[in-house]
């Protein structure tokens, strides 16, 4: 009987506490996701444009053998970006390494090879800006930071606000952008066949970019 009794409180007790535990964590969820809620309503109030990666493009080119250039793409592109003129103007623009895309698989294999990338090591690469300065109707002047391979670089770009205007869906806002630059993958650590002359070392850069609020 004393030990029916003792199950009974136990039991008793574990409950209570599964019910206090369980109205804890949806305190402490509801703190989470309220606070979750006040960044995005934050972003929002930014007026920040969030990259639509299907309608956002990365393409670079190198030379090969001195001859030709070779075109490739990446397909994974992420970020925001805000071009008002304002104080606020920013881009903040990331890309997955391993979505390379040249029509070769193996050649997209190497490029995501520690020879170039590294993609495992270093998943994206990336552009920051630090200033933004208007410099006509639909130009800007982009003072940010490159990261490729875990290296940042000071890196400056002309802009262009390529539009705004109404999406497709009710109540949003698009907005696009386009900067083309170049850089010398060998001041990220990317030296493969440089000295050979087999590729270029300056890598050229379109990106061209839409997203909504």
């Amino acid at each position: 009987m004393q030990k029916n009794k003792t199950v009974r409180a136990f039991s008793a007790f574990a409950l209570s506490a599964a019910v206090v535990g369980g109205a804890a964590l949806t305190v402490v969820n509801g703190v989470n996701a309220a606070q979750e809620s006040a960044k995005t309503q934050a972003a929002a109030a930014g007026g920040a444009f969030k990259v639509d990666p299907v309608h956002a493009s990365v393409i670079f080119s190198i030379k090969h053998l001195k001859a030709s250039n070779f075109y490739g793409r990446f397909n994974d592109i992420s970020g925001s970006f805000l071009l008002d003129g304002s104080d606020k103007s920013m881009i903040d623009i990331s890309v997955k390494t391993a979505s390379v895309d040249t029509d070769n698989s193996k050649r997209d294999d190497h490029i995501r090879s520690q020879d170039f990338f590294s993609a495992k090591e270093f998943p994206t690469f990336s552009f920051k800006s630090t200033s933004v300065k208007k410099t006509g109707e639909n130009t800007f002047d982009v003072v940010g930071e490159l990261t490729v391979r875990g290296q940042t670089k000071p890196l400056t770009v002309k802009v262009e606000k390529t539009g705004e205007g109404p999406g497709m869906a009710p109540g949003v806002t698009v907005a696009g952008f386009e900067t083309r630059f170049t850089f010398k993958r060998s001041d990220f650590g990317m030296n493969k066949y440089v000295a050979e002359g087999v590729l270029s070392d300056e890598v050229s850069l379109i990106v061209a970019i839409e997203g909504g609020r």
